[in-house]
């Protein structure tokens, strides 16, 4: 039997999902550690895990998952010569091959003012869906910490966004510049609220 956030889902819940898929892509990885914490964590790490919080939360309701990556290591296609170019393009390509129902890119934030805090969703101004969506899973993220809620916002320049024909956002989880938040986003008791959170707002919208 199937549980979803220590409760027991139903069959007709689990049946429901079965049919929506979600590209998960943890940002950053291999020799892109992006964004790094005052005390060494690195973004790609942080990223990761909570896409595998994620990945496993969905599982758990029925939802089919296409990570992006699974281990340290960038897309980049072997001998790019701009690794991070490359490794966009291959990101993008998968997506759009998965056809997936939504995309949930998977990252940290960081700010020079390390009281600033709290995650933050965005989403491409063009894509109404995907604004429906981040505005839904921005709500569900404050209910975490109500303190230090946010409101999501377009991020027409991420270029994810831009290359990806489904609906989709970028999940800025937490600041990392932010030492409370920053030791919250390495623990897994957080990193399971948050991929809770995700997990409510798709299967919510889909």
């Amino acid at each position: 039997m199937e549980t979803v956030n220590g409760q027991v889902a139903t069959y007709q819940d689990v049946e429901k999902m079965e049919s929506v898929l979600v590209v998960v892509d943890p940002g950053h990885g291999g020799n892109d550690p992006g964004k790094v914490s005052g005390d060494g964590v690195l973004e790609k790490d942080v990223n990761l895990e909570i896409s595998f919080a994620l990945r496993d939360e969905l599982k758990a309701r029925g939802v089919e998952v296409v990570m992006l990556r699974e281990t340290d290591m960038n897309l980049a296609t072997q001998g790019a010569t701009n690794k991070k170019s490359s490794d966009m393009k291959n990101r993008a390509a998968i997506i759009n091959e998965s056809n997936p129902d939504v995309l949930i890119s998977i990252h940290q934030n960081s700010y020079t003012d390390p009281s600033v805090r709290g995650p933050q969703v965005f989403y491409h101004s063009a894509s109404s869906e995907s604004e429906i969506f981040a505005k839904l899973l921005q709500d569900k993220l404050k209910n975490i910490n109500p303190k230090y809620a946010r409101e999501a916002k377009s991020g027409d320049d991420y270029y994810i966004l831009n290359k990806s024909i489904c609906p989709g956002v970028i999940v800025e989880c937490g600041f990392l510049s932010c030492p409370e938040e920053a030791a919250l986003l390495t623990s897994q008791i957080y990193q399971q609220k948050i991929a809770s959170a995700i997990a409510d707002a798709i299967c919510e919208t889909y």
